[in-house]
Parts: C-alpha cells; sequence; structure tokens
C-alpha cells in the first residue's frame, strides 16, 4: 500500500456518473473521503473500488471507496458556465495568438476590443499571454495583425471534458485507471 494512502484524508473518491463517466476530467470529479462516505450511506451511490484504508466507529468497520458511482444519471447538455478558467481550459492553457503555454501569465482577450463594441461573451474572448495581450492593445486582429489560432466559440460541457483530459492531476490511484482511460485502444 502507498504511504500516501493510509490516513484517511489521503484518500479521495473518485466520482463516476451512472455510465462510468467520470463527472469531470478537469478538475477532475473527487471526493474526500467524508463525503464519499455520507453518499454511501444516503444510498445516492455504488461503490465500485475501496482502498484498503479503513475507518471505524465503536460497532462498524469499513474500507473507503476510491471509485463510486452515481446511481442518478447527471446530463451534461447543460452550457458551461463563462469563466475564467473556462476559457483557459476551452484554448488548452495556450495564448491563442502566439501558441504559447503559460500559466502563469495567461489572460484573456477581447478579439474585437470593448471600446470598438466588442462584448465579453464567449464568442469574443480568447486566452492570450500578457505579452500578445500588451501587444494586440486596444485593436482588432486586423489592425493588429494578430488573429487568433481558432475562432473563439461557445463549448460544451462535453469538449471542455475532453479537453480537460489531456491534464491528468499529478497523481492518479489505480484503481481509477480503468475508468479514466477507458476509451483508449487496448493491447492485443
Amino acid at each position: 500500500m502507498s504511504l500516501a494512502f493510509r490516513t484517511p484524508d489521503a484518500c479521495p473518491a473518485l466520482v463516476l456518473n451512472a455510465d462510468f463517466r467520470p463527472l469531470s476530467y478537469f478538475p477532475l470529479s473527487l471526493w474526500s473521503w467524508q463525503d464519499a462516505l455520507k453518499a454511501v450511506f444516503l444510498d445516492r451511490v455504488d461503490v465500485v473500488a475501496q482502498y484498503d484504508t479503513r475507518v471505524h466507529s465503536p460497532k462498524f468497520e469499513m474500507r473507503l471507496p476510491s471509485v463510486v458511482s452515481l446511481r442518478s444519471y447527471v446530463n451534461h447538455a447543460r452550457a458551461p458556465a463563462f469563466t475564467r478558467f473556462n476559457v483557459f481550459l476551452r484554448d488548452s492553457f495556450a495564448c491563442q495568438y502566439c501558441g504559447v503555454t503559460a500559466r502563469e501569465s495567461l489572460t484573456f482577450d477581447h478579439v474585437v476590443p470593448r471600446s470598438q463594441g466588442g462584448r465579453t461573451t464567449w464568442e469574443n474572448i480568447v486566452a492570450a499571454c500578457s505579452a500578445c495581450n500588451i501587444k494586440k492593445g486596444g485593436r482588432t486582429p486586423r489592425e493588429a495583425k494578430m488573429f487568433p489560432a481558432r475562432e473563439p466559440e461557445r463549448p460544451t460541457m462535453f469538449e471542455l471534458n475532453e479537453r480537460g483530459r489531456a491534464f491528468p492531476p499529478h497523481y492518479l490511484h489505480e484503481s481509477w485507471q480503468d475508468f479514466l482511460y477507458w476509451d483508449c485502444e487496448l493491447e492485443p
């Protein structure tokens, strides 16, 4: 057993939708061990895999769940929230003008500047590094001769989840592997 998973606080549960796909890839849908146990006792989830780590009460003992699946399907058809993080995820955390991946200095840019009537919407915002954002300034792409690599558009939740798969967390428990990469090509 890994030393990292000896204490309950180091035992998050991967949360799967009723179709056994993670609710979210980025951030990965994880619950604390307390939230996972609460959902088990409220009969909202099924335990799919468990850690060796156990929790005890005076009359009860249970292995902590490492993977749980919701009993009711959560529909991802809703439109994603327009947030800075989701814009960066849509644009794969890369500047849409120069292509540099610069998470620390990433900003967002109005393709059509607000001073020229541009709005703060999915269709007018792109991720941009600080240098490109300053260089473009309050000009249109044509005026600045700087064009985004991709036309900005409203993503679906499915598209954001697919993009998020490219950014796995620093640690993945072995019991999660079958559920995170279930659609990759299998060896013969």
